[in-house]
């Protein structure tokens, strides 16, 4: 049994539910996927950041603000010598440093690692990445409303998208119908929009696949595609009605059987 934890008692041989217990029991440490996904740009290697996630859980499982090297390396792959190259190199780095915290049970002063630079550089990161999302959606704005000037019609039909929609169309959603224009004739394009609005479904997922069974059936005018529809009527009418053939030889066989 482990001190200072708490175990549950399980029936003999129910070795699974003692370890789902069990796991719940021992807690769960969370690490920000902010940080899981932006670390390499914090030019943290990847056994730097099991030493980071390592340290977040001894201090909030284990209360170790100061865990040492060997009780580092106990819970990782690395030897104490590893450990602690990594742990000088977080601190060369000014991800990870060493300060002092109150411990308010015990009265008094305790060394520990502290996490706020690695907080501060991370938003860094974001805040860039951000900026340039930022700095994108303006530069796409700005083509649109040149695109929209110089192509009254291009203009036109984004005006159309948006009245059916019930609001602004967003930036991707312009690159989009700028895609459709230029593999198709514009009218196609109202054309799509008009049947996914009968349809109910205001989306550009749907839109997409009307263009798309379009494209595959090689339709470039809308006279193409009205007889693409007649056509597809008209096999699906002969094939509803094939049915009621059969049914008409069975009634017919069955007043054969019984006469």
């Amino acid at each position: 049994m482990m001190s200072g934890r708490t175990v549950k008692r399980y029936r003999e041989g129910n070795i699974t539910a003692a370890f789902g217990t069990d796991l719940l029991l021992q807690g769960i440490t969370a690490v920000p996927n902010l940080l899981l996904r932006l670390y390499r740009h914090l030019d943290i290697t990847d056994e730097e950041m099991i030493l980071l996630i390592q340290l977040l859980r001894l201090q909030i499982e284990e209360k170790n603000l100061l865990p040492s090297a060997s009780a580092l390396a106990e819970c990782t792959s690395q030897d104490v010598t590893r450990v602690q190259q990594n742990l000088n190199r977080l601190l060369e780095k000014e991800v990870l440093a060493v300060t002092e915290y109150y411990d308010e049970s015990k009265d008094q002063i305790l060394s520990g690692y502290d996490f706020e630079p690695l907080l501060e550089k991370l938003s860094e990161i974001w805040a860039s990445i951000r900026v340039r999302e930022i700095e994108r959606t303006r530069c796409l704005l700005e083509k649109r409303t040149r695109t929209e000037a110089n192509s009254p019609e291009f203009a036109l039909i984004i005006k159309a998208f948006e009245q059916e929609f019930g609001r602004p169309v967003s930036p991707m959603e312009v690159e989009q119908i700028r895609q459709w224009i230029e593999e198709l004739n514009p009218t196609l394009v109202l054309e799509a929009l008009r049947r996914a609005v009968l349809r109910g479904k205001h989306n550009f997922k749907y839109i997409d696949s009307i263009i798309l069974e379009w494209k595959k059936n090689n339709l470039r005018t809308l006279e193409e595609i009205n007889a693409y529809d007649a056509q597809f009527k008209k096999r699906r009418s002969v094939k509803n009605t094939t049915p009621k053939v059969d049914e008409r030889k069975k009634a017919l066989l069955k007043t054969l059987y019984l006469s």
